[in-house]
């Protein structure tokens, strides 16, 4: 390995080690936990955030065995990234084989996000899932975000002023900040991802990083068909709800496709739904989301 590469993969794991850190709650007190966010130049906290945070909250309250397999939440307010953001645990349930627990995420006493998840401890039954999609180019045949940043100037302020980024992700078909004369339309949205370097080994940790990457591509789908982008000449959003489940073990620093469709969208909203798939075709998750969408200067 030459030395620019080595470096270039010091880097991300640089980079991926202070989101780890991003994603170690402080504890205030018993189920009372405060994160923060990084130094960005967003308006408001990013969803996948707030969420993979309280995640962490919730789990640090279930035993480690129980691992989480589903969650439901409410994005109340847009979060404020210079503030810190205390996250309340509600020990609802523990039962033989669940625990459910609910979460608040609040800003200066007032809520900005409310998450309901549940733990199951192992179990074995019946096994299926639906197959994954075929001919899909692979995620290194595929340019890269910061590629995509050198040939669409400006589409960086998309992610936060293109700081350095913890996960990859490649878009596959068009972007989401075409120019305005180029708008194609399309029913799904489809892109690889990962975190961009190694995580530690547990679960609870990778289902947090899961759930910051799901909230990342989704409501994509939404636009793509009626051929609209997000920011100037198109349109803007804001998450509503979000819902996910986990269905088999898998690394979020692993390759995973996001296959994204849009069902309907209507009075200024849409509704997204989302398949996880690994490189070898086993479904790790579902995930569906309602967002507002408004024209810009609407």
């Amino acid at each position: 390995m030459t030395d620019a590469p080595r470096a270039d993969a010091a880097s991300a794991q640089a980079v991926v080690d202070s989101f780890v850190r991003l994603l170690d709650l402080r504890t205030l007190d018993v189920d009372r936990f405060e994160g923060v966010s990084p130094p960005e130049r967003r308006q408001r906290v990013f969803g996948g955030q707030v969420a993979g945070q309280a995640l962490v909250a919730a789990g640090r309250t279930v035993d480690p065995a129980r691992q989480v397999h589903s969650l439901h939440a409410y994005f109340v307010r847009g979060g404020d990234p210079s503030e810190p953001i205390v996250y309340e645990v509600d020990r609802v349930r523990d039962g033989r084989s669940f625990s459910v627990r609910r979460c608040v995420a609040s800003q200066s006493g007032k809520p900005i996000f409310m998450m309901s998840a549940s733990f199951q401890r192992a179990e074995t039954g019946l096994d299926h899932q639906v197959e994954a999609p075929l001919d899909v180019p692979g995620p290194e045949t595929v340019p890269s975000l910061q590629e995509m940043f050198e040939t669409h100037p400006g589409s960086s302020e998309l992610f936060g002023g293109g700081r350095d980024l913890p996960f990859d992700i490649r878009y596959l078909g068009s972007l989401p900040w075409p120019a305005p004369h180029n708008r194609p339309k399309a029913q799904r949205r489809r892109s690889w991802i990962r975190i961009r370097g190694r995580l530690p080994d547990d679960p609870l940790l990778h289902a947090c990083a899961l759930t910051f990457c799901s909230d990342l591509t989704l409501l994509d789908s939404t636009l793509v068909v009626h051929g609209e982008v997000w920011g100037p000449g198109g349109v803007v959003g804001a998450s509503l709800d979000h819902a996910l489940w986990l269905h088999r073990p898998f690394r979020a620093d692993e390759w995973f496709l996001y296959d994204c469709t849009s069902p309907s969208a209507s009075g200024a909203r849409g509704l997204a739904t989302g398949q996880m798939f690994t490189m070898d075709g086993r479904l790790i998750a579902t995930v569906i989301q309602e967002g507002l969408l408004r024209r810009v200067g609407a």
